[in-house]
């Protein structure tokens, strides 16, 4: 057998495929939309009255920071992970597939975690049960099915999403050019779970709070990716002229690096309460993020036998700013 199509190297292909068919049974069987937001209705809310009123709302506030934040996923990380000279393609690429992945697994994991269940009014009148349903802050439902955990979908699932995508990225840097497809398969779905896990722990066990998450996007992958590169730490690869850089592989680095730089205050208010919270996150990002540029390119020319500006320093630690102030950035 020709040893290009032997498929023990190729194991990826059917898992893929297994997966996206898995994800369209759970979606269609689990799914909805947002009862509040995307089914139409005229109840009150905090916009006004009616489902095309809040919706509205949402997307005015949120929505343009959400594309922010995307943008940073699929091009910002994209970029940023092509500074060896051998696995830009691949950085590109993989980044795409394990954000698309972790974005689908990520809202069924979320979902199945936080469940919506539906109030049932049984034996009563259609206007009682309406009442009933204001009075518990649950929209009454005619296809009603208290049992049945349901994971309704909105913008604000789909940000959930990205931040939990952030996370698989971050862990994706630490193996980049070590790991095979179907070992960052593997490591999105293990990591997903964890990740949601951790944050149960962190915000509704011991009420952390956490904006930018700091501490459960940052640090985490940053740890969970520490604990994949022992597990799949190759000698080899970790001597391979592979890994070194170009011109022309930093240069893509710095675009990736320059992205990020530009949407972090996004990344570190969309979460954030409306109004002065989202705000000063905002403001908070921007001026850490301008004074963190300052103090790397100083202590990447000071430490330089050279007194030059390290690539490597400049397209991380620029971005750090950004992180530092994250998990305070709407309460300073």
């Amino acid at each position: 057998m020709d040893k290009n199509s032997n498929w023990a190297l190729s194991l990826h292909i059917p898992v893929m495929i297994i997966l996206q068919i898995s994800f369209l049974i759970l979606f269609a069987v689990f799914t909805r939309y947002d009862q509040s937001e995307a089914y139409r209705n005229q109840y009150e809310n905090a916009e006004g009255v009616g489902s095309k009123v809040l919706a509205h709302g949402t997307i005015n506030t949120s929505y343009a920071m959400f594309q922010d934040v995307h943008v940073m996923i699929f091009v910002g990380f994209g970029f940023l992970m092509t500074f060896l000279k051998k696995y830009g393609l691949s950085a590109v690429s993989l980044n795409m597939l394990c954000s698309a992945l972790a974005i689908q697994w990520g809202i069924l994991v979320h979902g199945f975690l936080h469940p919506s269940y539906d109030i049932c009014a049984a034996n009563v009148t259609t206007s009682a049960a309406e009442e009933l349903s204001a009075q518990s802050d649950v929209l009454y439902n005619n296809n009603c099915t208290p049992n049945f955990p349901w994971i309704d979908i909105s913008l604000g699932t789909m940000i959930d999403a990205e931040f939990a995508v952030a996370a698989i990225l971050i862990s994706f840097g630490v193996i980049l050019g070590t790991s095979s497809p179907l070992q960052l398969i593997l490591m999105t779905l293990i990591e997903i779970v964890l990740f949601n896990v951790n944050k149960i722990i962190g915000r509704d066990i011991l009420g952390a709070v956490d904006a930018g998450d700091t501490i459960f996007v940052h640090m985490f992958a940053a740890y969970f990716g520490i604990a994949m590169s022992r597990v799949l730490y190759d000698k080899n690869a970790a001597t391979s002229d592979k890994a070194g850089t170009t011109t022309t592989s930093d240069l893509f680095s710095m675009v990736g690096t320059i992205f990020m730089w530009m949407f972090w205050p996004s990344f570190n208010a969309v979460a954030a309460a409306d109004g002065d919270a989202k705000m000063r996150a905002l403001i908070n990002t921007y001026l850490s993020l301008c004074a963190c540029v300052m103090s790397s390119f100083a202590a990447s020319a000071l430490v330089n036998s050279k007194r030059k500006f390290s690539m490597e320093h400049i397209q991380n630690a620029t971005l750090a700013g950004g992180i530092a102030v994250g998990a305070v950035a709407d309460m300073v």
